[in-house]
């Protein structure tokens, strides 16, 4: 099965918590359906991505990295690759490259998506898509900075930094659900 189809059938699969995660899940759907090469970031303006938070053993501490362009703390995470299989997998792929934590588990089901507006490509606005996961980091983990980053940080939940913006708390919020934290 190819990433594409692997990604369609996951979000068809996937219970939308709420109207504006439907109306996403929807859209996003639409975009694969209208997109042959949805997944590449070659596909312009907008394109599929995966990304998940990283949490700690203890679930008490999120991993955030802090993103070179975007000069933000933000969840791991980035554009999909031909080995990548399913959108977990990109997710895992990327939490391992930005992270250098060994031994991640990831939830293959996402957590929450998210369309933001990046500066990638040569069509703007241009957009991200992104399937978001959770992960657990074995105990005692402790992270290295990836080349993508200017840091990377453990960061206690009720301690975010002020450039963690809505998107990411939102998305804590659902993992740590998720978690049943």
């Amino acid at each position: 099965m190819s990433l594409h189809a692997a990604a369609a059938r996951v979000l068809h699969e996937w219970g939308a918590p709420d109207a504006e995660q439907q109306r996403l899940r929807t859209a996003y759907l639409a975009h694969l359906q209208a997109f042959p090469a949805a997944m590449w970031r070659r596909c312009h303006p907008d394109h599929l991505t995966a990304s998940s938070l990283v949490v700690d053993a203890g679930r008490g501490r999120v991993l955030l990295t802090l993103h070179r362009r975007l000069d933000r703390w933000l969840q791991t995470g980035g554009h999909c690759e031909p080995d990548d299989a399913t959108l977990a997998e990109a997710a895992l792929r990327e939490a391992r490259e930005e992270s250098g934590i060994t031994g991640l588990v990831i939830d293959p089901v996402p957590v929450l998506l998210s369309r933001h507006e990046v500066p990638c490509g040569p069509v703007r606005p241009a957009h991200h898509l992104d399937v978001q996961h959770v992960a657990i980091a074995p105990d005692g983990a402790t992270p290295s900075c990836g080349e993508e980053s200017h840091d990377v940080a453990w960061f206690e939940l009720d301690r975010l930094p002020e450039s963690a913006d809505e998107s990411v708390n939102a998305l804590i919020r659902s993992a740590m659900a998720r978690l049943g934290g």
